[in-house]
């Protein structure tokens, strides 16, 4: 996936991959590497303005497409991806900056100008450049600026400077006339960096611009972000293609776990940077505090990232990755310089950390268009039932009756519900007040009856589960069958009326309350592993149940194990066919629900922990922590939104569901680890505050384990998307 979303996204990234595979191949760029570092454009400049990649994203009235910042975000993109060459990036950072903080004549003399192709550089910071003021408004300015991106060569120039005052000002230039810039000796070697030395320069107030140099932080963070994806993209694929190639011991290399899985993390990663450059890019068109706290978490997701996914890639294809020869040290290079010129990263970290303590980053849908028909009925019912007692089965039973509880389940249980209506349902929910109940393991039975079930089936289990009178449990794990879960010895053997089931069953939740349970029993022994399985509805109090506690490492009793002696499960309650069961295990109508639930990864309560006055930590590390983890929980959180959005517009889900479950994973990992950390020695004891963060630390491996191991999930990432050879 890319940072673009939608077709008219993929069909944009489709043509400037092809643009610049057309013009900028290998052996090109390499054949220019001195006048790209001297602020040569390339000799096809003229091609890049025509078709429309310095422009698409400004006003129309000045000389743009009107395309906005995403379609932006994918140029740049699909632009590093293919390394190309020369002062495309600082040119559309200059009139980026302009375009939204340029008054109306600044906006209007030099948009127009830099979406036909005239070049333009920026500034990140006013360091070393004083301003003095003078009369009617003018400012004499003198000093040397900090590397700036694209400086040689620009035509038109952004920088700033600090008045005795202690303020900024930021103001345009050109070359010449005490403006001087000077190429630096290169580390990326495909584009210019230098520094401008102004000696005397007068700045009229016709040139300021009224921004600072936050507000052209932010802006920079989201288009450097959007070029790390890009840089980032090409090395995980290359490094992926090789493994797939490159053979040692008589196998390819990717057959190897250790590769499997260092492929898999680095294509998490990337993804990740994806949702983050994407949300990041959408914040372009929102107000300035949205802007400022999405383009940290992109800063801080994104550039270190690239830079360590360059060094990854490289050690990936070998002593070959790291010859001259070989472009990625190129692509590593280039990642080291967007992050040093916006770096210090921890600085960024600190940034998202005090960011979050007042700004909470907007992740809503736009669902102004909905039936307004529609959302009136739904807000009436909610209505009618937060008048009902709260403590009552009242509620429950109204909300099933009108199918508010699965609503995308089919008539009658559910109301049939389309993606929007979903959404509009969620809302009113949210607005109502009313909790919209939760089946919990019944989310995994319900479909698979609705879906293979008998009619007498769906009548007797569906109808009292959405009351809430039912509950379920799920019965699948065995000690030797865990993420290898088709490797089940439990048996089921055929007798008068139905089936005797025998066997163990662990890690299962939930089931002492539990009045059935969905299980998976071998039918047919002979048959091979993922075949002669059947899947059974087995009553909870039936003889021959034996449910025992687990009690885990944090103390609880979660978990249980089960035995069961010739258990009898009557033949109504097998559902589909027998040793049809390894399909209707798989089956799921989850890719029909839809909701925002990215929201449910960002560790809001971090932010009182961090001001109860308790931690033994410094605030200033404490808060850098906290951006570090919340600008993964935000990218998250957009991969979810991207995931929603992609089903409102009839697309198919993309692989964020696999991403998702592991950069959680690792992510609930940081969260305990870190939080525990902050307490220092309070955290020997098992009580107050640090005594809760131990408990949380400790029930970490039951979100790692559950629905598969991390090692399970990259396998699944490694072979079935990633397409690496088994082992």
């Amino acid at each position: 996936m890319s940072i673009g979303l939608d077709e008219d996204h993929a069909a944009l990234s489709d043509a400037v991959r092809g643009f610049v595979s057309r013009h900028a191949a290998s052996e090109r760029v390499r054949a220019g590497l001195e006048r790209w570092v001297a602020g040569a454009a390339p000799d096809y400049w003229q091609a890049i303005v025509e078709q429309g990649l310095t422009s698409l994203h400004l006003p129309e009235d000045l000389g743009g497409a009107g395309a906005g910042a995403v379609a932006l975000a994918v140029v740049v993109e699909e632009s590093a991806r293919g390394l190309l060459p020369g002062p495309l990036l600082p040119s559309v950072l200059t009139s980026s900056v302009l375009a939204r903080y340029g008054d109306d004549s600044l906006r209007k003399r030099l948009l127009p100008v830099l979406a036909a192709g005239t070049t333009g550089a920026t500034a990140l910071a006013a360091n070393g450049v004083t301003a003095t003021p003078g009369p009617d408004g003018t400012y004499r300015v003198a000093g040397t600026t900090l590397p700036v991106l694209g400086a040689p060569g620009a035509a038109i120039l952004l920088l700033g400077a600090t008045t005795p005052d202690g303020d900024e000002i930021w103001f345009t230039a050109e070359p010449g006339g005490g403006v001087e810039a000077t190429a630096g000796a290169p580390v990326d070697h495909t584009r210019a960096v230098g520094t401008v030395t102004l000696t005397d320069v007068t700045v009229g107030p016709e040139q300021v611009l009224h921004v600072h140099a936050a507000q052209i932080r932010a802006v920079a963070a989201v288009l450097f972000a959007a070029e790390a994806v890009g840089l980032a993209r090409w090395c995980v694929t290359t490094g992926i293609d090789y493994a797939k190639i490159r053979e040692q011991f008589g196998r390819p290399i990717g057959s190897f776990q250790a590769i499997k899985h260092k492929c898999a993390r680095l294509f998490i990663d990337v993804e990740t940077m994806s949702a983050s450059a994407w949300d990041a890019a959408r914040a372009l068109e929102q107000d300035d505090e949205q802007l400022a706290i999405a383009a940290a978490g992109a800063a801080v997701a994104c550039l270190p990232r690239a830079t360590e996914i360059g060094l990854e890639t490289i050690t990936l294809l070998g002593g070959i990755g790291y010859t001259w020869e070989h472009d990625a040290h190129f692509y590593w290079r280039r990642a080291m310089v967007l992050e040093n010129l916006l770096g210090p990263i921890d600085d960024w970290e600190h940034l998202t950390g005090e960011l979050v303590q007042h700004t909470a980053r907007d992740f809503s849908i736009d669902l102004s268009h909905a039936d307004d028909t529609f959302r009136a009925r739904i807000a009436g019912v909610l209505a009618e039932v937060a008048a009902l007692p709260a403590d009552g089965p009242a509620r429950r039973q109204r909300l099933a009756d009108e199918g508010l509880v699965v609503p995308h389940y089919p008539k009658p249980y559910g109301l049939a519900a389309t993606p929007v209506e979903q959404l509009v349902i969620q809302q009113e929910y949210e607005r109502s007040g009313v909790t919209q109940p939760r089946l919990i393991i019944g989310d995994w039975a319900l479909p698979t009856i609705l879906a293979h079930g008998t009619q007498e089936q769906k009548d007797y289990f569906v109808p009292p589960t959405l009351r809430g009178d039912l509950q379920w449990c799920q019965l699948f794990s065995e000690p030797g069958a865990g993420s290898d879960l088709a490797a089940l010895s439990t048996r089921a053997v055929k007798t008068d009326g139905g089936w005797l089931l025998t066997g163990q069953k662990v890690w299962n939740t939930g089931t002492r309350e539990a009045d059935y349970g969905i299980c998976l029993a071998r039918t047919d022994p002979a048959a091979p592993k993922h075949k002669g399985i059947s899947y059974f509805l087995v009553d909870m109090a039936a003889p021959g149940l034996d449910i025992r506690p687990l009690r885990e490492a944090n103390g609880g009793y979660l978990f249980n194990e089960v035995f069961l002696d010739d258990v009898f499960v009557p033949d109504r309650h097998l559902v589909g066919e027998v040793n049809g069961g390894w399909a209707l295990a798989r089956t799921t109508l989850g890719n029909e629900r839809v909701s925002i639930s990215g929201m449910q990864h960002i560790p809001t309560q971090l932010l009182d922990l961090a001001a109860s006055g308790e931690l033994a930590s410094a605030p200033h590390d404490t808060t850098r922590e906290i951006g570090a983890m919340f600008a993964t929980a935000h990218a998250l959180a957009a991969m979810a939104l991207r995931t929603t959005q992609r089903t409102l517009s009839g697309l198919r889900p993309g692989a964020e569901s696999s991403v998702s479950k592991a950069a959680s994973g690792l992510l609930v990992t940081q969260i305990g680890q870190r939080s525990m950390r902050w307490f220092g020695a309070k955290a020997a004891l098992a009580d107050g505050p640090a005594g809760e963060r131990v408990d949380r630390y400790l029930s970490v491996p039951t979100q790692l384990i559950g629905g598969g191991t991390m090692e399970i999930q990259l396998n699944v990432i490694a072979e079935r998307i990633l397409g690496l050879p088994r082992g």
